[in-house]
């Protein structure tokens, strides 16, 4: 049996990743022949075409998307592979890719980010905010900060810290509408509502003791970003239910308060989450050092 040509795998990968031969070819310090004979042999090899070509561009074809996948888990595999074989320290140097999400990124990683790049001063760093989640594989990124409960999955995960949540509404609010007693009573209250969730029209609301409820709260406005509901609730617009990083000021200074605070939706943490496979970079592994350092 012949052996998988790791090469070619390795430079499909990288041209998925940027979208063309010619950039391959300089990424990877190769000449452009170099490239397009390895993926004419990877598609001779597997019986397949991986690319459309056309003159102005190339796209992955269906068995290249399938394919992608396994192409940069062989491509990062390979990388670690090699560094672990000999000694990291010259090795701290080229790109991480990570995700996470809009607002925690801007007011809590962006710092730590800064502090990370002086000490790496050879590491490259492409920080992607975006509450949507991301396919760590498909999408290239070496890990994401996620905020929330993890769905099963293959990823490695690491809890950073466990994040509270508070319903929340201004003083204002309270005084005009009343203070709801019991999660029931947000159906009668106009509520914030959070859209980048499974069921954002239903909120699955969970007593001290464990006992859960389903609210369908009356939505009065509802948007996929946290941070943009505060100025509203503030302002005494209506009730929300936010974690401790975007709401904890507003509450120490009384510009909000925290009703219902015998009842929480779900548990909430701060976790990083990377591909499966427990062979990294060594630049990854230092991002990955550094974030758990300073995050927790």
């Amino acid at each position: 049996m012949a052996l998988p040509d790791y090469e070619a795998w390795a430079i499909f990968a990288e041209v998925a990743r940027l979208g063309s031969f010619t950039a391959a070819a300089h990424e990877l310090a190769l000449s452009k022949p170099t490239i397009s004979k390895a993926i004419s042999r990877l598609e001779q090899s597997l019986g397949t075409v991986l690319f459309h070509r056309t003159s102005r561009k190339i796209s992955l074809s269906t068995a290249g998307k399938s394919l992608l996948q396994h192409a940069q888990q062989i491509a990062l595999d390979g990388e670690a592979a090699m560094e672990a074989a000999r000694d990291t320290t010259h090795l701290l140097n080229g790109r991480v890719r990570l995700a996470a999400p809009l607002s925690y990124g801007l007011s809590h990683l962006a710092p730590v980010i800064a502090d990370f790049m002086c000490a790496f001063p050879e590491i490259t760093v492409d920080l992607q905010l975006n509450d949507a989640r991301v396919d760590l594989i498909e999408d290239g990124f070496d890990c994401a900060i996620r905020i929330g409960a993890l769905p099963d999955s293959s990823l490695r995960a690491i809890k950073l810290r466990k994040m509270e949540g508070y319903f929340i509404a201004a003083p204002s609010y309270l005084e005009r509408r009343g203070r709801p007693k019991i999660p029931a009573d947000l159906s009668d209250h106009d509520c914030f509502i959070y859209s980048n969730t499974l069921t954002p029209e239903v909120w699955l609301v969970t007593d001290e003791k464990g006992q859960t409820t389903n609210v369908r709260p009356k939505c009065r406005f509802q948007s996929n970003n946290g941070d943009v509901m505060l100025p509203a609730l503030v302002a005494g617009r209506g009730i929300g239910y936010l974690p401790d990083f975007l709401c904890q000021k507003a509450l120490d200074a009384g510009d909000l308060s925290n009703i219902l605070p015998d009842w929480h939706m779900g548990d909430i943490a701060l976790n990083i989450v990377m591909p499966p496979s427990r062979l990294r970079p060594a630049r990854v592994d230092a991002l990955v050092d550094f974030l758990k350092e300073n995050l927790r």
